[in-house]
């Protein structure tokens, strides 16, 4: 019998973990859609009576939100989504182009399966260009496109500190209405820099990923200085 509710109590508690998860998910995807711009409050009750979910289970899915750099609390204020900075954005730019440069500079070097790690996620992406995706979807593509370039480098390490520093930018990507509208010269631009790969010609692909990473930091910080 004690054996029976030992695991009735485990149950229990995996089933509240998985009902945090999913509460933080919808969260995250609607912060990565901009359906919650920054600044937005994130009141306790409000987001439980829309998900039909406690307040306690509510408040574990904002603490995993907050530790992710997503939201932010605010003494007497309460939890609110993070409001991106222009200096993080700078920041999150210059750790991304040494990781981003390197990865490319190591082309020749690179395995045969990290290069067609590059050209699988670039496709993926043209692919959803093509269509009709939400801009979260939009904005994971792409950042998969840049972590393929970082995985170039052949170490899990780097590839685990890209996936923090995209996780910080997908916020900011958020606020770019732009996105949409300029989604297939991102992809252009991308494929140029695959042919200068094939090429051998890897300071050329190193400038065209600065020119495109620099691009898209004063186009973030733009939106953001806006909002």
């Amino acid at each position: 019998m004690s054996d029976n509710k030992a695991v009735a109590i485990e149950s229990l508690q995996i089933e509240h973990a998985s009902t945090v998860d999913r509460v933080a998910a919808e969260l995250r995807r609607a912060c990565f859609d901009g359906e919650l711009s920054p600044g937005t409050p994130l009141r306790e009750i409000a987001i439980a009576d829309s998900l039909g979910v406690g307040r306690s289970t509510v408040r574990e899915a904002l603490a995993a939100l907050v530790a992710e750099g997503l939201a932010v609390r605010i003494p007497n204020r309460g939890t609110q989504v993070r409001r991106p900075d222009p200096e993080a954005i700078a920041d999150v730019t210059r750790a991304r182009l040494v990781l981003e440069v390197a990865g490319v500079r190591n082309w020749r070097h690179a395995t045969h399966e990290e290069r067609e790690g590059v050209r699988a996620a670039l496709k993926r992406y043209s692919d959803l260009v093509q269509g009709h995706p939400s801009q979260a979807a939009l904005n994971q593509a792409h950042l998969d496109v840049h972590r393929s370039f970082v995985a170039l480098n052949g170490s899990q390490r780097l590839t685990a500190v890209a996936d923090t520093l995209n996780t910080e930018i997908r916020l900011a990507l958020a606020s770019v209405d732009r996105i949409k509208r300029n989604a297939a010269d991102q992809v252009h631009s991308h494929e140029l820099l695959v042919r200068l790969l094939d090429d051998d010609d890897f300071e050329a692909a190193a400038e065209e990923l600065i020119r495109h990473l620099q691009g898209g930091e004063s186009s973030m910080k733009e939106s953001v200085s806006s909002t």
